[in-house]
């Protein structure tokens, strides 16, 4: 078996606790559902936003604390779900399966695999 992330990217909307459409909430609830009967996921989640985050950068040997916001939100992870398949070709199956997470044709999810 071979674990993947589903990364789902954030956006100002999550970034600003928006509460997503009941329509969009009932499509995650039925992908997350599917993952769940079909055995493959291990967790799904989602992350408060980057207003909440700490930073630290390594810069010339010192480290350096930020709190957050951070900008672009485009760059930073919303919520994830960590699944358990046996190969790429069904990662990209179910992958292909997972809604718009924001709606309206401008949400970002990335497929990456587990070390």
């Amino acid at each position: 078996m071979m674990m993947y992330m589903i990364i789902v990217k954030a956006s100002n909307q999550s970034e600003e606790e928006k509460a997503p459409s009941k329509e969009l909430m009932l499509q995650m609830d039925r992908y997350n559902d599917l993952l769940e009967d079909a055995g493959i996921k291990i967790m799904a989640k989602g992350l408060h936003p980057t207003k909440e985050a700490i930073r630290i950068s390594f810069v010339d040997g010192n480290k350096l604390m930020t709190k957050g916001p951070f900008y672009p939100s485009s760059e930073h992870i919303a919520g994830f779900f960590l699944i358990d398949v046996r190969s790429e070709e069904e990662a990209m199956r179910w992958f292909d399966k997972a809604p718009d997470p924001i709606g309206n044709n401008q949400g970002v999810i990335e497929l990456r695999k587990v070390y």
